[in-house]
């Protein structure tokens, strides 16, 4: 993980808590629901502005450019929601931006861009292509190149998700992972505390997972319905931090992911993405007493949603477990019976304030745990 862009660029804690005091003023924190059928809490970043939490970095990275005095247009590559993000972001801060997105990117995604104004290309197939394509126009240009997750700055606004998390004080903290924005910037935020973080990937689109383990090859990725995870070379920084601090990556199938989308819909009528509903497809082969996933986003296509609905049909949940407390056996007297008259007399000048709590049974004493006292 010797790689020069990580030793160049350091990112901390510190520089999260920049980023929460910035985005505060934008930005209200998401809401935490608990998905009892499943068993894990969820983080709802899908009701974030945009749909999505990829707003956090892009607003931070415009304010701390602002705080620095740089002006210049910002250009960005996205299969979609962090191009929206910067759409927004620009928005509100009045700052010109443009995005590159794939052809493939889905319509509702190119649609959120536009509406905030930000100027919208379609370039190649796949979001490495867009990547290489906003590469060339910065250079040509002179804008200021976003990254999408490989960003110092965006790796400390997607951290504020973590913070927001610290009052649920969970022991593990289920990620997606594409490039390693959102994973990395949660785990400097919450590794410190002793959360667990877990990354989640899609088999076949798993190329973070490889290069953690040595496996630098680059391969094209598998095309899943979690396209916003779907990166061919994930970030030299968020690889690095990640080498650190993340504690493993659950690798799942798309079968489990499109049934887990459905299951969110239907069970916890809560729409997720693809992406969205990837932690929680991890999160079933996760243990932890109190687990949280990050439903990183909503923007489905209403088509896609549909074909979903009524493609997959999802297994019944198991039924719940009943917690039967059997019956204490009744309680054999041996030996002579104590008179009652005694037993309150001498209870009274043994504990007088006590003498109250003994009852006057007229046969065997049955009880229960609670009720039983000595």
């Amino acid at each position: 993980m010797d790689d020069p862009v990580a030793r160049a660029v350091q990112v901390t804690a510190s520089d999260v808590l920049a980023a929460q005091a910035r985005l505060r003023r934008y930005l209200n924190p998401t809401p935490l629901h608990y998905a009892e059928r499943f068993g894990c809490w969820l983080k709802l970043e899908n009701l974030q502005r945009t749909g999505s939490y990829k707003v956090r970095g892009a607003m931070n990275a415009l304010l701390a450019a602002r705080e620095r005095g740089d002006t210049r247009p910002t250009i960005a590559a996205s299969a979609g929601n962090h191009a929206q993000g910067l759409a927004w972001a620009a928005y509100r801060l009045g700052m010109p931006a443009i995005t590159v997105m794939p052809k493939t990117a889905p319509e509702t995604k190119v649609a959120g861009v536009a509406h905030w104004g930000a100027t919208v290309r379609l370039h190649g197939d796949t979001y490495d292509e867009a990547k290489a394509f906003a590469a060339d126009l910065a250079a040509q240009h002179g804008y200021r190149l976003l990254p999408a997750f490989d960003d110092p700055d965006v790796i400390a606004g997607q951290g504020t998700v973590g913070l927001e998390l610290a009052a649920l004080m969970p022991d593990v903290v289920l990620v997606p992972i594409g490039g390693g924005g959102l994973a990395a910037g949660v785990a400097l935020a919450l590794k410190t505390q002793g959360v667990k973080i877990i990354g989640a990937q899609v088999e076949n689109v798993d190329a973070m997972a490889r290069v953690l383990r040595g496996d630098v090859t680059l391969r094209e990725p598998a095309a899943t319905l979690a396209d916003g995870v779907r990166v061919k070379e994930p970030g030299y920084l968020t690889r690095a931090l990640l080498h650190d601090l993340l504690d493993d990556i659950v690798i799942v199938r798309e079968a489990e992911l499109r049934e887990t989308l459905v299951r969110l819909a239907l069970e916890e009528h809560v729409i997720a993405e693809g992406a969205g509903a990837l932690a929680l497809a991890a999160g079933r082969r996760v243990a932890g007493k109190r687990k949280c996933a990050v439903v990183s986003g909503g923007n489905l296509d209403a088509s896609v949603l549909a074909t979903l609905l009524q493609d997959v049909r999802p297994r019944p949940p198991r039924k719940p477990r009943r917690r039967v407390q059997e019956p204490l056996p009744a309680i054999a007297t041996q030996g002579p019976v104590l008179d009652i008259a005694e037993a309150r007399a001498g209870a009274a000048r043994l504990r007088p304030a006590a003498a109250t709590r003994i009852a006057a049974p007229t046969s065997a004493i049955a009880c229960t745990t609670e009720d039983c006292t000595t």
